[in-house]
């Protein structure tokens, strides 16, 4: 176990009536964040379970993630060419999925990879680690995602009916993630009121293409509060503290893991239509480990975002 602090938040920043957002592109939000100290449990032994369902730690229902052993042939070369990313790799994580997901009777129909994310902890890096407890998606956003890749409209008609989820796969690059680890929290001590949505900005861009992947560039710091140039084209949950929050992380995870991180799912007992003891999220954060030693190399990691549809 470790304890640090961690980026909520803050309630009082939060004016009623105007919707908080937040800039894809750099750190840099409408709203200002708490700082809380918590304890982090490593979970390592959880990797070792064989069985899945309902295991803590293996079972992505029980408390929204789960880690498991998964050496990856994708070498951080690889990692380097989007293109590659996006065939070599992204195909290593549908296999993954398909694997680990059905379970209890629950066949998987189709499998939608849309978005994946390199982070370096390094001063030039266009996407840094992100310091603040938060859900990729909303229920909203989750099913704005569905159609914005599924076509045609009445295929995601069709798919909506059905169960489906968001699930992020997170995996350290080149070497273990000591540095800036990434912490999750138990959905069971979550509260729905922990949970404000948050507009996401992305920058406009005028080449005609959709694809936002790989096209990351820092703006400039003069115009950090400017909204020109930028429009919404997400919506992620920021989240309050709550002393309830249970964290944890593996320590020293390394590129031969992978993590599932459940951001939506339509059977989250939460919403209407769900299921009795399901996961429906998964806040998560990177954090500074004071057991860190001096002279760790830079966390670099890769996080892909799928749509998992069932029959």
């Amino acid at each position: 176990m470790t304890s640090s602090t961690f980026r909520y938040l803050d309630p009082a920043s939060i004016t009623a009536g105007v919707a908080p957002w937040a800039k894809v592109d750099v750190d840099h939000t409408s709203y200002s964040r708490k700082t809380v100290t918590k304890d982090v449990t490593n979970f390592s032994d959880c990797l070792d379970i064989h069985s899945k369902v309902g295991s803590f730690g293996a079972d992505i229902d029980v408390a929204g993630f789960a880690v498991y052993r998964s050496p990856s042939a994708t070498t951080p070369e690889d990692f380097e060419d989007d293109k590659t990313v996006r065939t070599k790799y992204y195909a290593e994580v549908e296999a993954l999925l398909r694997e680990r997901l059905q379970h209890s009777g629950q066949k998987i129909k189709r499998i939608e990879i849309f978005d994946h994310t390199i982070r370096r902890h390094d001063p030039g890096a266009a996407r840094q680690p992100v310091q603040q407890v938060h859900v990729d998606q909303t229920p909203k956003a989750a099913e704005a995602r569905v159609r914005r890749h599924v076509t045609p409209k009445e295929e995601a008609d069709a798919l909506l009916q059905k169960r489906y989820q968001l699930i992020n796969v997170w995996r350290p690059i080149r070497h273990p993630a000591t540095d800036f680890p990434l912490a999750v929290i138990d959905y069971r001590t979550t509260a729905p009121e922990d949970f404000v949505a948050v507009s996401l900005l992305y920058p406009k861009r005028d080449d005609g293409d959709d694809d936002d992947r790989g096209k990351e560039v820092r703006p400039s710091q003069e115009t950090l509060d400017s909204l020109e140039g930028y429009e919404v084209k997400g919506e992620t949950y920021g989240v309050l503290p709550n002393e309830s929050h249970k964290l944890y992380y593996i320590k020293d995870m390394t590129p031969g893991e992978a993590m599932f991180i459940k951001c939506f799912d339509s059977w989250g007992d939460r919403l209407p239509g769900g299921k009795k003891g399901v996961a429906g999220l998964t806040p998560h954060t990177a954090f500074v480990d004071p057991q860190t030693p001096e002279g760790t190399p830079g966390r670099e990691s890769i996080e892909v975002r799928c749509l998992v549809f069932y029959e």
